[in-house]
């Protein structure tokens, strides 16, 4: 399996404390950066073999020249795995689905956006999505480190897990029946966004309860899906702040959600 790389300072941080990375590298010329520093010892801390290139020479390792002076390896580390998410949660949570995300930026703020918004994983389907690769880390800055992301072969059975597990399914749509901020959102949730110009696969918004859309002014018909996800998981978080329940709190009821 090849190493996987990330860079820039959030997300080797995240690494770091999440004692996922396997190797540092730093740029001679930023050696005195007073960001860097505490990165270098940590690493140094935790018995981490740590490089020193030039700048250039760091860009053409990791293939970026964004990299922030800081670069590093992941460990090779099994991926959280869907069952066990359930399990921890015990039948309650918040989580995102991308269905079919292929651009890495918009993966990265996806990511960003969950954490920040409360989601307790993401899941992705293993073809025909970007996978949580270094420029992804780099625009998540640090959320992919901690924030479980889960990745399923077969993503409408994994739908149907979740429903089975009492999660409601809430798809992301244009020509979604539901106003976004009409549904209510205080409940096991799934959120569920389609990828960038297709969006929803058929057999994903076949498995949702919902289909779902934001309201929009003028003649604007979509949003870039990073800025859709954002939209959608801070309105889930506002109503279930608003009823006093946080993320992974939310106790599971049979009855209809509307």
């Amino acid at each position: 399996m090849p190493e996987e790389q990330l860079y820039g300072i959030h997300a080797v941080e995240a690494a770091l404390d999440a004692g996922e990375l396997g190797a540092l590298w730093f740029a001679t010329e930023r050696r005195d950066d007073e960001r860097l520093k505490p990165l270098l010892a940590k690493a140094r801390d935790q018995n981490l073999t740590v490089h020193e290139l030039r700048h250039a020479a760091l860009a053409r390792k990791f293939n970026t020249d964004k990299h922030q002076g800081i670069a590093g390896v992941l460990q090779q580390q099994p991926e959280p795995d869907l069952t066990d998410i359930l399990v921890q949660l015990g039948g309650q949570g918040f989580l995102l689905v991308l269905d079919g995300v292929l651009d890495p930026h918009n993966l990265g703020a996806c990511l960003r956006s969950a954490e920040a918004a409360g989601v307790n994983a993401v899941i992705l389907p293993k073809d025909n999505a970007c996978p949580v690769n270094a420029t992804a880390r780099k625009a998540a800055a640090g959320a992919a480190s901690r924030l479980p992301v889960c990745t399923v072969t077969n993503l409408a059975r994994s739908l149907a897990s979740l429903q089975e597990a009492g999660y409601w399914l809430v798809g992301m749509a244009g020509e979604g029946s539901q106003n976004l901020y009409t549904l209510n959102l205080n409940m096991p949730l799934v959120m569920i966004m389609g990828g960038e110009g297709k969006g929803l696969r058929r057999l994903t918004r076949q498995h949702c309860d919902y289909l779902a859309h934001i309201p929009m002014a003028g003649a604007m018909e979509s949003l870039n899906v990073s800025v859709a996800t954002g939209i959608c998981l801070f309105e889930a978080a506002r109503q279930r702040q608003g009823l006093g329940l946080q993320s992974g709190t939310i106790q599971n009821t049979s009855s209809h959600p509307l």
